[in-house]
């Protein structure tokens, strides 16, 4: 079986990460979405929270699964049998920062690290981002699945 991750924080996942899960979801027969854990960050949505959406949000796919991580990103490989790393660039920024990462992990450990570009449309899009514009009472729901921008709307009125 020809498996992968899709690592990152996710919070919220956006159509950024949707258009990059499903094109991985087409190459793989297993896409492992893995959410990170950062205890030193305080998320707008907890872990058990972005799970659950990424896993609605993921389900005509068929071969998602998602679950948390914290560590090492290749630990969670080797733990899984997961050869291969699969992350959207936005930019060349992107691109400076991410091959010292994937030149590390493929020294470290063997997994390799395929760049996939991002659809156009979402070349600028962040989660940071969908959150600074939501907070502010911007239009986001252009920029996250529907599930996520009601959960969105809910946790910033209880803010």
């Amino acid at each position: 079986m020809r498996r992968a991750v899709c690592p990152g924080s996710f919070d919220p996942i956006t159509n950024g990460h949707l258009d990059i899960i499903g094109r991985a979801s087409r190459l793989y027969d297993v896409v492992h979405v893995a959410v990170m854990i950062n205890q030193s960050k305080k998320g707008l949505f907890e872990i058990d929270e972005r799970i659950e959406l990424i896993r609605e949000v993921t389900a005509e796919f068929g071969n998602v699964q998602v679950e948390s991580f914290h560590g090492l990103l290749v630990d969670f490989c080797k733990q899984r049998d997961i050869p291969a790393i699969v992350k959207g660039l936005r930019a060349v920024s992107d691109f400076d920062y991410e091959l010292q990462m994937a030149q590390m992990n493929i020294g470290l450990s063997g997994v390799e690290t395929l760049f996939v570009p991002t659809n156009p449309t979402y070349s600028f899009l962040s989660s940071s981002l969908v959150k600074e514009v939501a907070a502010w009472g911007g239009d986001v729901s252009h920029l996250v699945p529907e599930p996520v921008l009601a959960a969105l709307g809910d946790r910033l009125r209880r803010k």
